[in-house]
């Protein structure tokens, strides 16, 4: 019997919407208190499972490190949903008495996730949580390379989701997964926003349904140490980042800018660190493993050690290296290393002073559709104020390691596996993406000020709700003389208190 896998999965996407705007229009009902308690619950569940599906996913897509995983399946479930619990997204989420406003968070509707092969359970658990907290469906769209371990965890969250209380269809996922049944989840009707996380070949295709689309993806981020920084430090958090995890965290640094009167300190700094710093011809045999001929990216490389890289390369590292390092002049198109590299894999830039390390991590962030993350260690607050004023990006760190200051584990931003691309254009938002980026704010706002005329020469305002509404009929000119006097009192009004 043959059986068309694109037919199928295009069939099951259309039962999965169908399926998910009804039992969203249930969870559109349910309080705060309720979805926060489904949320405990399924991070308790996975909490549980989370160092068996570590080793799952990191057997089954062969890139990074299980014991790091585990560490960033333990972050969601604890400091994140830690986090989750300050928030208010359904109901009433602020209110002012005084100006008497308030907003209320609406759920978008159905949402659906494609999730990456590089931090497959650790995302899948993030936006599945983030979508119970915020009383939205979610239907995934797992990645081909991490099938089984992103299912496994999804059956998991699923039922305990259900068992407490969630209506059936809430959450599901596609299968078989086909780029044409993604397609149809992304355009169908009932689908209200697309979210893409590590997958960059469909963001197009998102892009083009007209849904807004949140793109996370990762970034060619420079790390720049100015002279004033400590350096032992710096090259001690960049190297503790960039090998977590083999390299595939989405903010980790892909190259190092140095001020150069600070250049041999940092080489120096580096080499006691276990960074191997490589000759050119080994520069030319490792970038063959990472891209063909003409430029194309090999698959199979991302998230490996560097002491598998060296041996696929064909060149022997001491036993105890955990970093390699390409010292490189320019950015250029045909260099592999002014490229993002997910490994343990560094590029390194001097330049002569900050000035031209501006420059130079501009052309790094603009080089791959990227503009994502920037780390800067500095001591010189005006040289980091000019950085956080010029760069074209989504977040600036300062003096911490970037896969773990970008996702608001070192630092005070907010805790996210799903880190905004926005700045470079590809997604709405640039921000740590959290449970509020999924809902909408309608606004409530109670009349405070009266009119009692419309006719033009005299518009009285008082701070109580009007009693009346004008009452007879103005020509048009009448109208357009009136309403300019009403907004230029209005002005006037609004501005009094901060002119007294």
């Amino acid at each position: 019997m043959i059986v068309d896998n694109d037919l199928l999965s295009i069939q099951h996407a259309r039962i999965l919407a169908e399926n998910a705007v009804e039992a969203q229009k249930k969870l559109a009902t349910f309080s705060q208190d309720k979805l926060d308690a489904i949320v405990t619950k399924v991070a308790e569940a996975v909490a549980g499972e989370a160092h068996a599906l570590a080793v799952m996913s990191a057997e089954e897509t062969d890139g990074g490190r299980w014991q790091d995983k585990l560490a960033k399946n333990r972050f969601v479930c604890t400091a994140v949903v830690d986090r989750f619990m300050e928030l208010r997204c359904v109901g009433v989420i602020a209110e002012d008495c005084e100006a008497e406003t308030r907003d209320i968070g609406v759920p978008v509707g159905v949402i659906v996730a494609l999730c990456p092969v590089t931090s497959p359970v650790s995302t899948t658990i993030y936006k599945a949580l983030m979508a119970l907290k915020s009383g939205n469906a979610i239907i995934f769209s797992p990645h081909p390379l991490a099938a089984k371990s992103i299912s496994h965890t999804l059956e998991l969250i699923i039922e305990t989701a259900e068992a407490s209380g969630l209506p059936e269809g809430c959450i599901s996922y596609l299968k078989p997964v086909s780029k044409s049944g993604t397609a149809e989840l992304m355009n169908h009707p009932a689908t209200a926003l697309v979210m893409v996380t590590g997958v960059p070949g469909m963001l197009a295709s998102a892009r083009t349904s007209g849904k807004p689309v949140i793109y996370g993806g990762t970034g060619n981020g420079p790390a720049f140490i100015e002279r004033s920084a400590n350096i032992d430090q710096a090259v001690r958090d960049i190297i503790s980042s960039k090998t977590f995890d083999n390299g595939i965290a989405p903010s980790a640094e892909q190259s190092i800018v140095v001020d150069a009167c600070i250049a041999e300190d940092v080489r120096s700094a580096l080499r006691r660190n276990n960074a191997y710093f490589m000759s050119e011809k080994e520069c030319e045999a490792l970038a063959g493993l990472f891209f063909r001929t003409d430029g194309t990216r090999r698959h199979g490389v991302v998230g490996l050690s560097a002491q598998t890289l060296a041996k696929r390369a064909g060149f022997s590292i001491p036993a105890e290296t955990t970093l390699l390092i390409a010292e490189r002049n320019y950015v250029a198109a045909e260099d592999p290393y002014s490229r993002e590299l997910l490994s343990p894999v560094l590029a390194l830039y001097v330049e002569a002073d900050w000035l031209d390390a501006c420059e130079k991590c501009i052309e790094l962030l603009l080089h791959e559709r990227n503009s994502h993350t920037l780390v800067i260690h500095s001591g010189d607050e005006g040289v980091i104020h000019q950085f956080a004023m010029k760069k074209p990006v989504g977040r600036l760190l300062v003096n911490t390691p970037a896969a773990f200051g970008g996702m608001g584990a070192t630092t005070n931003l907010f805790p996210s596996m799903i880190l905004g691309s926005g700045s470079a254009g590809h997604g709405i938002t640039s921000d740590n993406v959290s449970p509020r980026n999924l809902i909408y704010v309608r606004k409530v706002g109670y009349g405070v000020r009266g009119m009692n005329s419309l006719t033009g020469a005299s518009v009285q305002y008082e701070n109580k709700r009007p009693n009346s509404a004008a009452s007879r009929q103005l020509s048009d000119s009448d109208k357009e003389q009136a309403i300019r006097q009403i907004l230029s009192e209005a002005i006037k009004a609004l501005s009094a208190p901060a002119n007294k």
